[in-house]
């Protein structure tokens, strides 16, 4: 499990303990939320009577994030008791007998996975500011285990090791918050040891690579602000040294070690050096050559290839995402699964959540547009498919809208993708309002094919949604990421624009009701986009969302700063005179005198990557000016609702407002 910060820290991503209330001791201006009551009120403009409610669509499933074990005797899954906590356990797929092995209190669990057969770990953070720590417990719920108990920390797991069962290899930011280190833990006892110095945040480390027995083969490093340097060593007497140099904006990252022979220094490598698209090439890391190229796709990205581990570590799949997932079996073996699996699930998508290591039991997730996600097991010896659970049964597929994809020329003559969720009254000859959901990110993220809970929701109200993968999205080649490149609040609206006007000669939309909203880079497309065109849109909700470019840059967490520099490279540099001038032509907060239309704002508190002070200026400064702006802030959360209680109000006061102005 590998984490590469040059790309991470350009990603903005998407039980209310707290009123809407003022205090000394609450970040923000506390002066600004809305108080309850308004909100509510907000909320009541949705009438009517409808099938599904909000909370059938936002309520977190009795069971979810089913795992199987390692040796595949056990399934664990999350389950939701009668206070909305989701405390996590352990089935015996033989016996049936479950245990709870952890229970999950004030601060919610954000992730978990096995560390071996017999013990669990999981990750939390406090109300949201993303300084995970790691926990362990058996799974029996015994011998619990804080093993990284370190204030303002944040933890990432590397590498399990499956041949030295009670150890792990993460990173921290523990002896300077700016930069990562790697550490060997044990998960019993939590003692840790380090294994590298990252001394320099002034040419960081971005991310290491560690094999399946826990060496330290190779690491990535950030040199000049603007070079990506390989570092690679042959044997562990050895010096670690530079292997190759590539521009910062390029790939060249090690996905799987080749362990399918003796020789040690083949390498599955993602790389886009000689094509615009990723493709997997096997590399030789010793005499740096390429060997052969493995899988690519002449539209699409190629991101992730499994090597099988029962059968001498021989490929068994690649897969990538073009208008839906695509796995491609390779191995013989993959080969005959894939179409066991494809003819039991027909039209649906199906995904490998994790295989037992002898490779006899596979987790499957099955999707589709209108089927949110049902859980199977597959038995290879019995050649069975059990059932495992359905998270929303209460969702009848035969009730939900379609997904259709889309593409389109933009403006300048790039080809756009993006998704429309079309609600039944369309088919009825009825004209519907339109609602834009702007993704996050927003270099290197991307919409995909699937069930949309939000884009549901909204159907059921009789409103589409469109979704659009704007230059600067993910997935579909450097040369279009790159377009994307200084271009937020400039070309990239253009995209949004160009796509609502291939919508509207679809003929089936409402060209007077049409609204955008979006979380993180979403929000600043929605603020964005209200005010360079304010005269399309009838409203606009901003999630979390930067308002104003030059306060952002100042406020990002701590682990950003050494990639500061970078950041400027895809967004503007404000030591740069005329980038300086942009920042404040499209820093929404400094132009709110050219937004005319409602907007709807909301923030988590403790957001540590949109810090409260960019939403508390947008509302602000439009508040000056005379316009009411209803503000929701959650004092228990950071970027993003994950809380159910929150997320679902959320969602009924969003409504609300889409009701007042579209309908």
């Amino acid at each position: 499990m590998k984490k590469n910060y040059l790309g991470l820290i350009f990603i903005l991503i998407f039980t209310n303990i707290f009123a809407q209330t003022n205090s000394e001791d609450l970040p923000g201006d506390t002066s600004l939320p809305s108080t309850s009551e308004e909100l509510a009120k907000l909320a009541s403009f949705e009438k009517g009577n409808y099938k599904y409610s909000v909370e059938d669509y936002f309520v977190k499933a009795k069971q979810s994030s089913f795992q199987l074990s390692p040796n595949g005797m056990y399934l664990s899954y999350r389950e939701k008791d009668e206070n909305g906590k989701k405390h996590i356990y352990v089935k015996n797929t033989e016996t049936n007998e479950i245990q709870k092995a952890i229970e999950e209190g004030k601060e919610l669990i954000k992730d978990y996975s096995w560390a071996n057969d017999n013990r669990l770990v999981y990750t939390q953070d406090q109300g949201g500011d993303e300084n995970y720590q790691l926990f362990a417990v058996n799974i029996d719920g015994s011998n619990p285990k804080a093993l990284t108990p370190f204030e303002n920390v944040r933890v990432d797991i590397l590498e399990y090791l499956k041949e030295q069962a009670d150890y792990m290899i993460i990173e921290m930011n523990k002896d300077n918050p700016e930069v990562y280190e790697p550490y060997k833990i044990n998960i019993l006892t939590g003692e840790i040891h380090k294994l590298f110095e990252n001394k320099d945040s002034e040419s960081p480390i971005s991310y290491y690579d560690f094999d399946k027995d826990g060496n330290l083969r190779g690491f990535s490093k950030l040199e000049n602000e603007k070079y990506t340097v390989y570092y690679y060593r042959t044997s562990e007497n050895d010096g670690f040294k530079k292997l190759k140099t590539t521009n910062w904006k390029d790939n060249f990252t090690i996905s799987e070690f080749n362990y399918a022979t003796e020789y040690k220094h083949d390498a599955f490598i993602i790389s886009d050096l000689n094509r615009d698209r990723k493709e997997i090439i096997l590399y030789d890391l010793k005499e740096k050559k390429v060997i052969k190229k493995i899988c690519n796709n002449d539209t699409y990205d190629v991101d992730e290839i499994y090597l099988s581990t029962s059968r001498g570590h021989e490929i068994d799949y690649y897969s990538y995402t073009g208008v839906k997932n695509r796995i491609v079996p390779v191995s013989d073996t993959f080969k005959k699964l894939h179409k066991k699996f494809e003819n039991q699930f027909k039209d649906k998508q199906f995904y490998i959540v994790n295989v037992s290591d002898k490779e006899d039991k596979y987790l499957l997730k099955v999707t589709s547009d209108k089927l949110y996600k049902t859980y199977y097991l597959y038995n290879t010896e019995k050649d069975s498919f059990k059932k495992i659970f359905d998270l929303m049964p209460q969702l009848k597929e035969e009730d939900m809208a379609e997904m259709q994809p889309i593409q389109f020329q933009s403006r300048d003559g790039l080809t756009i993708h993006g998704y429309v969720t079309i609600p039944k009254q369309v088919k009825d000859g009825n004209k519907v309002p339109l609602i834009v959901r702007v993704h996050g990110g927003p270099y290197g993220s991307r919409d995909g094919w699937g069930f949309r809970r939000s884009d549901q929701l909204f159907a059921s109200r009789g409103y589409a949604t469109l979704r659009v993968n704007f230059r600067g999205s993910g997935g579909y080649g450097k040369k279009f990421e790159r377009a994307g490149y200084k271009q937020a609040g400039r070309k990239m609206l253009d995209d949004l624009e160009d796509a609502l006007a291939y919508v509207k000669k679809q003929g089936w939309i409402d060209e007077t009701k049409i609204a955008i909203y979006g979380a993180s880079y979403g929000g600043l497309a929605t603020l964005g986009s209200l005010v360079k065109t304010p005269d399309l849109y009838v409203c606009g909700v901003d999630i979390v969302g930067p308002s104003n470019l030059f306060t952002f840059n100042k406020s990002i967490p701590t682990y950003w700063k050494p990639y500061l520099k970078l950041q400027y490279e895809r967004w503007y540099n404000p030591e740069i005179e005329e980038e300086k001038k942009i920042m404040e032509e499209v820093s929404p907060a400094l132009n709110v005198e050219k937004i005319t239309k409602p907007l709807f704002v909301m923030q988590g508190a403790n957001d540590p990557r949109v810090n409260i002070d960019e939403s508390d200026q947008i509302v602000r400064n439009l508040r000056k000016r005379g316009y009411d702006v209803p503000y929701m802030v959650k004092y228990n959360e950071g970027h993003g609702f994950r809380r159910e209680k929150n997320r679902i109000e959320s969602y009924k006061t969003m409504l609300g407002f889409f009701a007042k102005h579209l309908k």
